[in-house]
């Protein structure tokens, strides 16, 4: 039997959104602090709240951009923040004060978090049943070329023209983006009285999918330790003379997340989410030990290939699973529910790799890492691979 269409036009212009909105993170995170410093004079404390106050804005809009996919619809969310996210772009050339680089970012954050949230449910509820591991690959590869082509071109046009050429490109990738939205021709999904009323009102369940919080706390646990890794990178490659070799771990991070992504989506779809997601956390731990107990340059560089496939594996996969046990009126609150885990991940762990390393040094740390990779087997185990029953045909199901 033929498979059912996964690249149609909508999906093709949701992943290339999805792409263009995270650039809009990715461009500016490598120079913000600098242009703050350069700019109004900032203390690096200063300059750092500039470039953090960013996901303060995302994290907090996750909470109420799910809810407002399901009561005013998609394509509405969407449009407004990638509109938002234009304007911020813009309001960067005029900004004369440190108290308004941190609004504007504070805001652009906001619009952030409602375009990515609105681009995260479309993408699930157009991906057609059967292809969601596939599908879900795919759309994240456009997170993954934006981390891999922001920083470097951010980097890249600063030198070639000042902060001031950053934030008009920014600006022109955003303004093609908001020229793609009246290509979208998806339908809007109609939801039932008894659906809007089940959102409406000032409960939790308005504002979080309880059905993806058990999953969504395992990527939160994996973006900890990779938190801890892409803030103090530069400073352990440093104390164990490896900086050069360094200066290319996320280029084969990156890279090796492109190229196994595709066929992690499909092994997922065909063998299910237990073998990809044991296997992956597997991975992750060799990676992250190897990570721990780099002495050259080639175990470096190895350990990043091997925590590229096991974190981007574990990531689609999450996603993945969140789509499929969300019924389809809640998945907006189920996206935003994912990310919001994920971006506290991403969040506590520089955080609280700051806190730790004192006690323990980076190799310790990051030994820490892998045992935690260890404790997210049983995690995974007990809120959902417990749960995945494998018929004697093959086909996948879950107990009730």
């Amino acid at each position: 039997m033929e498979k059912p269409k996964l690249w149609t036009k909508d999906f093709v212009i949701i992943t290339f959104l999805n792409l263009i909105t995270f650039l809009n993170f990715y461009l500016l995170i490598v120079i913000i602090s600098g242009y703050a410093i350069s700019r109004f004079d900032s203390s690096p404390g200063e300059a750092g709240f500039s470039a953090s106050i960013f996901v303060i804005g995302t994290i907090i809009i996750r909470l109420f951009a799910g809810k407002w996919i399901v009561r005013i619809g998609h394509k509405k969310t969407l449009s407004a923040g990638i509109i938002l996210c234009l304007l911020m772009s813009l309001i960067y050339l005029v900004v004369n004060s440190i108290y308004l680089l941190n609004a504007v970012r504070f805001l652009h954050g906001v619009a952030f978090g409602i375009a990515t949230t609105a681009t995260g449910t479309i993408v699930a509820s157009i991906i057609p049943k059967g292809r969601s591991g596939e599908g879900i690959a795919y759309f994240g590869m456009s997170i993954t070329l934006a981390t891999a082509i922001g920083p470097f071109l951010g980097m890249f046009l600063n030198q070639l023209g000042g902060y001031n050429m950053v934030f008009i490109a920014n600006a022109m990738a955003t303004a093609v983006g908001v020229v793609f939205l009246r290509l979208l021709s998806f339908s809007v999904i109609e939801l039932t009285k008894g659906q809007l009323q089940e959102v409406s009102g000032f409960k939790f369940n308005n504002f979080f999918e309880p059905k993806v919080i058990p999953i969504s706390n395992v990527i939160m646990i994996i973006y900890i330790c990779y938190g801890s890794i892409v803030s103090f990178l530069a400073v352990y490659a440093q104390e164990i003379n490896l900086s050069d070799a360094a200066s290319f771990f996320f280029i084969i991070y990156a890279a090796v997340i492109l190229i196994s992504r595709p066929f992690i989506g499909r092994l997922f779809d065909s063998l299910g989410e237990n073998l990809i997601m044991y296997s992956s956390i597997i991975i992750y731990i060799i990676g992250m030990a190897l990570f721990s107990n780099a002495h050259h340059g080639f175990t470096l560089l190895l350990s990043g290939a091997l925590l590229g496939i096991g974190i981007g594996a574990i990531q689609s996969s999450t996603q993945a699973i969140s789509v499929k046990i969300t019924p389809m009126h809640r998945m907006g609150l189920a996206n935003s529910t994912y990310l919001l885990f994920l971006d506290l991940g991403m969040g506590i762990g520089p955080i609280l790799t700051g806190l730790v390393i004192p006690f323990t040094n980076y190799r310790g740390v990051y030994t820490g890492a892998a045992i935690v990779g260890a404790a997210c087997l049983l995690l995974y185990y007990l809120v959902h691979g417990r749960t995945v029953l494998y018929s004697s045909a093959g086909n996948i199901s879950e107990r009730c």
